[in-house]
């Protein structure tokens, strides 16, 4: 009896050593990730630098972002392809969800529901338009695209998923500069 006492005693500490050993390089790997010099807040390319290490050549195409809102909500996302894949495809496919964003009251539409109006009287009267036949067309142009989602009578919103994604085309709108 003792020696089995013996043998499982040895065992155990055996395994309790293997684990001592793979918990110091678990814990050396994340001291190192932190004092890595990727990891230096003035380098304005940390994103693309680490989007280069995931996806070498030929690349791939990354946004990502979060956002608060004056109503409170709270939106992160992240979304991206690989180039060839970007590439390969048809663009034309996109061009309903684009041109449907290319309307100076549509913009005006999705910023103020993102800034918290939902109504389409709201819309109108912060938007100073004539009538709600004149929104609802505009809105039935945003819902088709998915860039809006009716959720009550008369309300709309921007479909969490979609918040993100406009911002980024908006941001890529301003030149990038």
């Amino acid at each position: 009896m003792a020696k089995e006492q013996d043998a499982g005693r040895e065992a155990l500490e055996a395994r309790v050593e293997a684990l001592e050993t793979r918990l110091g390089a678990l814990e050396q790997q994340i001291e190192s990730r932190q004092q890595s010099p990727d990891a230096d807040p003035a380098d304005v390319f940390w994103a693309l630098n680490g989007l280069r290490d995931r996806y070498p050549d030929p690349g791939a195409v990354l946004f990502a972002g979060t956002a608060s809102t004056a109503g409170g909500a709270r939106y992160e996302y992240q979304y991206g392809l690989e180039t060839g894949h970007l590439l390969d495809v048809d663009w034309a496919q996109f061009a309903d969800s684009l041109a449907s964003l290319g309307h100076p009251v549509r913009l005006a539409v999705l910023q103020a529901v993102l800034g918290g109006t939902e109504t389409v009287a709201g819309l109108v009267e912060d938007l100073r338009l004539g009538t709600s036949g004149q929104m609802y067309h505009h809105i039935h142009q945003l819902t088709a695209a998915g860039w809006l989602t009716p959720h009550a009578r008369s309300r709309y919103s921007i479909p969490p998923a979609r918040v993100i994604p406009l911002l980024a085309i908006l941001t890529a709108a301003s030149g990038g500069n």
